[in-house]
């Protein structure tokens, strides 16, 4: 069987900027929510057993208090927030499984979903159906993968090494180093993506780059201002990959048949 994850903010933004406005019976604007069920369905009706939606219920998460940059609600449409719990009544309406993340965010319950799936024998792959490059650092070979339904597309673990010139176990690293401005940190001075991809494919992790810089692999270019902001901003690279690195912890599911729709 496959499991298919599917990031159910980045659906309900994608929809909200792309459909026209429709409001309910009570004034409410539920446009968005029409789209991504309507998308939702569309996955049952070509054949997919097993779903799980997962949503930022509220935007903050367990990262700010670590952070006082991270990301916040701040800025969201009013007629585009109101709809998310909207969404995750309708999905259980349907019968569709929801995880509304509250202490946690989305991509952690993807992340945890992903990582329970895999463990069950009877599972042939999982898909992850989201873009974001976070979710990048759950590909496993071709068993967890991503799939960017709007581009049709599967980013399996050559296409991760492909993109980012890293394997998906060094992706927090990497977003450490490059930083991620869709949830608010800057990342390490001078630290390129070209560099970034660079030194971790050499040195998986932040933690196996040589102090010295004199022990840099020849083929790394500047090594000695990479190193010197690197270990000069040290706090703040383990802080963002902290910030980068999804939880794997988060309560989802018992079995994957709780993901069949009801």
């Amino acid at each position: 069987m496959d499991v298919y994850l599917v990031d159910g903010t980045y659906e309900l933004f994608r929809h909200f900027f792309v459909v026209p406005s429709v409001k309910n019976e009570k004034g409410q604007e539920i446009g968005a929510v029409r789209g991504v069920v309507n998308s939702i369905k569309g996955m049952i009706d070509r054949g997919a057993t097993h779903i799980g939606v997962a949503t930022d219920h509220i935007i903050e998460s367990f990262r700010n208090d670590l952070y006082s940059g991270y990301k916040t609600g701040a800025g969201i449409p009013p007629d585009l927030y109101s709809q998310f719990p909207i969404l995750e009544q309708t999905l259980r309406e349907m019968g569709v499984v929801v995880w509304p993340m509250i202490e946690f965010e989305a991509d952690d319950a993807l992340a945890s979903a992903a990582v329970k799936a895999a463990q069950d024998t009877r599972v042939d792959r999982v898909l992850i159906c989201t873009p974001d490059k976070d979710l990048c650092q759950c590909v496993t070979g071709t068993r967890i993968v991503q799939l960017d339904r709007r581009a049709n597309t599967i980013r399996d673990e050559n296409g991760v090494i492909e993109k980012f010139g890293v394997r998906p176990e060094s992706i927090p690293d990497y977003l450490a180093l490059v930083g991620d401005s869709a949830d608010g940190f800057p990342g390490i001075p001078n630290w390129g993506k070209k560099a970034s991809s660079t030194v971790l494919s050499a040195y998986p992790h932040l933690e196996a780059i040589p102090k010295e810089w004199q022990n840099w692999t020849p083929a790394i270019r500047n090594a000695r201002l990479l190193a010197g902001t690197l270990f000069g901003f040290w706090n703040d690279a383990i802080l963002f990959r902290t910030l980068a690195t999804l939880r794997t912890d988060v309560p989802v599911f018992d079995s994957v048949d709780d993901l069949r729709p009801a």
